[in-house]
């Protein structure tokens, strides 16, 4: 196989930083380039809603690498221009500036955005929390007494909440689902994560829509649920899920659903890749495709990626990972914690605060959760490779 001469690597976030490293490990020699939408170097996204919003950390501590490292990786990094189109016939792709950057390989790395809610625009005290930027605004609206709606009860919302009512705000969250997190870990764990906001302070609106916004000249002052009620608020934060950045990808042929759709190998095409949350991709072991928005994938989907460019033919076939920190609880959640799952307790006790939940389906293991106990659920994460295998 003969090596690409150039990779491009549109998108430089984690998946995209990783990508070079990967490729350097791996003595790639040729040319590399990143081109990234935000003006900072490549960051950590985990922090925002934790350290960072708290103040714990200085948002300098969030970027992934320092500018002598960078250096060494020997690669061209172009910073705020965003890519506007791709051409996957002599992969060419054209940004907001009038570049146009042709490579051999590419790699799109581009994310998603945060999801919004009609009429929060222009409104001052709503916010999302995607970006560095977004958690420095948002950081600089907290403070001790002050009314804060987390709209949204997915994993970022919730982990916003805990931070938010540590630093002392008055914190509410209102979501669609009847428990926090239900559709990431499922109806037990999600009552326990409720008792857990509710013993902290967090007030809970949960099972109920959120219809809109209530103003005065120009800054929100309250939530409206689709019950009626009105939730006062001095600050908003949008949490609901995100939209993948694929616009850019009009007209280039690749085939966009639900991210872009990939071989067992990630190629969405000839010399065209996808790594991170934008990726769907053939995982053979379970026989469907599968995209994934966290922090793990979006490194070790960088490897597969950066192993197929220099010549090796293997399959990305990971166990999914993610967690979350709220409070003083740390879940770990590998594979899948599928709905209607069988659930059982297989080490420790929700009692005491720490234990280990497995998740079968007809018999199959699919997922293991960890409550406070992060090396146990890691050992018993072989439940569901052998069940892949």
């Amino acid at each position: 196989m003969t090596l690409p001469n150039e990779v491009l690597i549109v998108g430089g976030s984690a998946s995209g930083l990783s990508t070079v490293e990967a490729l350097r490990r791996k003595k790639y020699s040729g040319k590399i380039t990143v081109l990234g939408g935000e003006r900072h170097a490549p960051y950590d996204r985990p922090p925002l809603s934790k350290q960072i919003l708290s103040g714990a950390w200085d948002p300098e501590k969030a970027i992934l690498r320092t500018n002598e490292h960078l250096e060494t990786l020997d690669t061209t990094f172009i910073v705020g221009d965003n890519a506007v189109s791709l051409d996957t016939t002599s992969r060419t792709v054209r940004t907001e500036s009038g570049r146009e950057i042709d490579a051999e390989a590419i790699v799109i790395a581009t994310g998603a955005r945060p999801r919004s809610l009609p009429g929060q625009d222009g409104l001052t005290g709503v916010h999302v929390l995607r970006t560095l930027d977004d958690s420095i605004a948002l950081r600089a609206e907290l403070a001790p007494g002050i009314k804060l709606v987390v709209v949204g009860e997915g994993v970022l919302g919730c982990e916003i909440a805990a931070t938010a009512a540590t630093m002392g705000a008055n914190v509410t969250i209102a979501g669609p689902q009847a428990v926090p997190m239900a559709a990431q870990v499922g109806p037990l764990v999600g009552n326990l994560l409720a008792e857990l906001h509710t013993e902290r302070g967090v007030h809970l609106r949960l099972d109920t829509g959120v219809a809109g916004f209530v103003s005065q000249d120009g800054h929100v002052s309250g939530v409206e649920l689709s019950t009626g009620e009105v939730i006062d608020a001095d600050v908003v934060v949008v949490a609901i899920g995100a939209v993948l950045a694929t616009e850019w990808l009009a007209g280039s042929g690749l085939t966009i659903e639900n991210g872009v759709v990939c071989d067992s190998r990630c190629r969405a095409a000839e010399g065209i890749y996808a790594v991170g949350d934008i990726a769907r991709w053939k995982h053979e072991k379970l026989d469907t495709l599968v995209r994934l928005e966290n922090r793990t994938n979006a490194t070790e989907q960088a490897a597969a990626v950066a192993a197929v460019i220099v010549g090796e033919d293997q399959p990305y076939v990971p166990v999914p990972y993610f967690w979350t920190d709220q409070f003083d609880v740390k879940l770990q959640v590998y594979g899948f914690l599928t709905k209607g799952a069988d659930v059982q307790i297989v080490e420790g006790d929700v009692a005491a605060g720490r234990f280990v939940a497995r998740y079968e389906n007809s018999g199959t293991v699919t997922g293991i959760l960890g409550w406070n106990m992060p090396k146990q659920a890691r050992l018993h994460r072989q439940d569901i490779v052998d069940a892949l295998n």
